[in-house]
């Protein structure tokens, strides 16, 4: 707990600065540190989009939350924007930003923190949206690497954002934490109902292919559409997830007549309940980090069909190596998906593999203790006012 707030019994203040806290990956492992540190933290929470918020309902109501008022996280960074966005950061304990669509907040740390003496900052990055899936943007690159100058951590939940992270952005060693992310791994080895679903029943006889995944193009849920052409009738495709590809998936869906063998349920809030109903989990983005999504498959039992990218091929148990495709490969996702369908002893000896796996790496309580150690240190080490607590600062001095 930081020292001054400790002397005076209060809670420590983290402000938490996101683009959106809709239901995706980074929102969601803040609700989990969020729940599992109750009463012991008081969390602001700025999302830029008020319309997207969605994550919020899945805070349980220990926590004590707040919704400040916050400057535009957009803009042109003049000035005067990034004086008001350093004001906007005083008075807290420690600050966390997350992703690109934060990074001006950072910036305006970076400028200012002497000047409003600013907490810590701890950049989080967990990955790109479409306008970066291919390629880094070079602007992008160098702006990262001058905002993150004053950063006290930039966190990474991959091999691959670490070494981005390391050579491209050129951050310190001592700078960058990789910290997996986890899950609770028990939840998901639970036996699920078949009627999970208001409106979709598991018939037996039934296999399902299953994804977790928002309905975004970077995601390329098309080709697992155009993959069931090529499974027996028997074989069903279960997305879970929202976003603005929807129609599209269904229209595929329709063009090829697999509309009754292609299921959208939408977003599902407990996808421990879900995840444990499918046979096959799938993947086929061209873009991923550490998709938190594999790591529930894994916990689940299920074997993985998905290409390779980020640190998938790491996060898999080595029985599941070849069920991996090449990225953007359709025909390749397309055969080890039939592969896999006519293969159920290949199909546990993977899932069992990959459980043993998830238990050993990938459990919640791992990632939360390690997001404390960092969090407390850094609110111990610095008091509020910026400056080095009273030992550390004797200790400068000999």
């Amino acid at each position: 707990m930081n020292a001054k707030a400790s002397k005076a019994g209060k809670a420590p203040r983290i402000l938490h600065l996101h683009s959106t806290f809709d239901a995706g990956g980074k929102e969601l492992r803040n609700v989990q540190l969020i729940n599992a540190w109750g009463r012991e933290v008081d969390h602001a929470i700025v999302s830029g989009d008020l319309e997207k918020r969605g994550a919020a309902h899945l805070i349980g109501k220990k926590p004590r939350i707040s919704w400040p008022k916050f400057p535009s996280l957009t803009g042109r960074p003049t000035p005067g924007r990034m004086v008001k966005l350093a004001r906007a950061m005083a008075g807290y304990d420690l600050i966390c930003t997350y992703n690109w669509g934060a990074i001006d907040a950072v910036m305006a740390h970076t400028i200012f923190a002497d000047a409003f003496k600013l907490p810590p900052l701890v950049h989080h990055e967990d990955g790109f949206n479409e306008d970066e899936a291919k390629r880094l943007k070079k602007r992008r690159n160098w702006y990262r690497r001058i905002a993150l100058g004053r950063a006290a951590a930039l966190v990474v939940p991959s091999v691959t954002l670490e070494d981005i992270a390391l050579t491209i952005w050129d951050q310190p060693r001592t700078r960058v934490r990789r910290i997996p992310n986890g899950i609770d791994t028990r939840a998901f080895a639970a036996p699920p109902k078949r009627d999970v679903l208001p409106l979709l029943l598991k018939h037996k006889g039934e296999y399902w292919i299953g994804a977790l995944a928002g309905l975004r193009k970077v995601k390329q849920l098309d080709m697992l559409v155009r993959a069931m052409a090529d499974l027996s009738p028997e074989w069903q495709l279960v997305i879970a997830g929202e976003g603005p590809e929807r129609e599209a998936l269904l229209a595929e869906a329709e063009r090829l007549g697999l509309e009754d063998r292609v299921h959208l349920p939408g977003f599902v809030a407990q996808p421990q309940k879900l995840v444990g109903l499918f046979d096959i989990f799938a993947l086929s983005s061209h873009s991923e980090q550490f998709p938190i999504s594999v790591v529930e498959a894994m916990a689940a039992g299920l074997p993985v069909v998905a290409p390779r990218v980020g640190d998938i091929g790491a996060m898999v148990a080595s029985e599941n190596g070849p069920a991996l495709v090449d990225p953007g490969d359709e025909v390749a996702l397309a055969k080890s998906l039939c592969d896999l369908a006519d293969d159920p002893e290949s199909r546990k000896r993977m899932g069992k593999a990959n459980r043993v796996k998830a238990r050993a790496e990938f459990d919640e309580a791992r990632m939360i203790e390690r997001y404390r150690a960092l969090y407390w240190g850094l609110m111990q080490k610095y008091p509020r006012n910026g400056a080095l607590a009273n030992a550390d600062a004797a200790n400068a001095e000999d």
